[in-house]
């Protein structure tokens, strides 16, 4: 069967610059009609880890940046708590465009998970990010973005906070892989269920910074 999109084009062995230049007239799926702009990623060209999140929420939507919302500041709040210094990541999405829906009273977008197909489209980005930068160590912040690149049988509920192998097909090198959840799963808990979930999810983060350290 034909694929539903083109998908994403990005330009061969380009920078991060190039890319994010190239991104911003992507169509490679219909995400873009109602999005207010592409979110590419952000950070240093050379980050020893990358970040990969499902995709940009309403606020990143709005100011073209990724995890600048409610879930990037529970993010740097976790990072920092691990050890981690925010600045020498480098964060993206698997969708680099919002996909939402309209409250049914007011005009407020609510987030919409991205279909199989839209992940699949905008693939290409991703994996010329990782091309680009050739980190040590993948992050995938929860199930939409380790299925991106591990593929749809992986299950953050089980694999979560092992360290794996991410094999990719003409990559420049093997990477290492973590999974953990998505900082917005931690936000729609209170109390303390969210406090127990926020202190596994520091957790995992704890075992990205230690298997960079051990990559030196």
């Amino acid at each position: 069967m034909a694929p539903r999109w083109p998908g994403a084009a990005p330009p061969e062995d380009a920078g991060i610059d190039r890319l994010r230049r190239a991104a911003r007239s992507c169509e490679g799926c219909d995400l873009y009609r109602d999005a207010t702009q592409t979110v590419f990623g952000d950070g240093p060209d050379d980050a020893r880890l990358l970040m990969v999140g499902e995709q940009p929420g309403d606020t990143e939507d709005r100011e073209g940046e990724p995890f600048v919302g409610p879930a990037g500041r529970l993010l740097d709040r976790a990072l920092e708590a691990a050890g981690i210094d925010r600045s020498q990541v480098y964060v993206t999405n698997a969708v680099k465009h919002f996909k939402f829906t309209r409250a049914e009273h007011g005009n407020r977008r609510l987030h919409k998970k991205p279909s199989r197909g839209e992940t699949l489209a905008c693939r290409p980005w991703l994996l010329a990010e990782l091309d680009a930068v050739r980190p040590d160590l993948v992050v995938a912040l929860g199930a939409t973005a380790a299925q991106s690149l591990q593929g749809p049988e992986f299950r953050v509920t089980t694999q979560r906070g092992r360290l794996l192998d991410l094999d990719i097909e003409g990559a420049p090198k093997p990477y290492r892989f973590l999974a953990t959840v998505h900082p917005s799963a931690v936000i729609r808990l209170s109390g303390d269920e969210r406090e127990e979930a926020l202190a596994r999810f520091t957790a995992d983060l704890r075992k990205a910074a230690d298997a960079i350290a051990r990559s030196r």
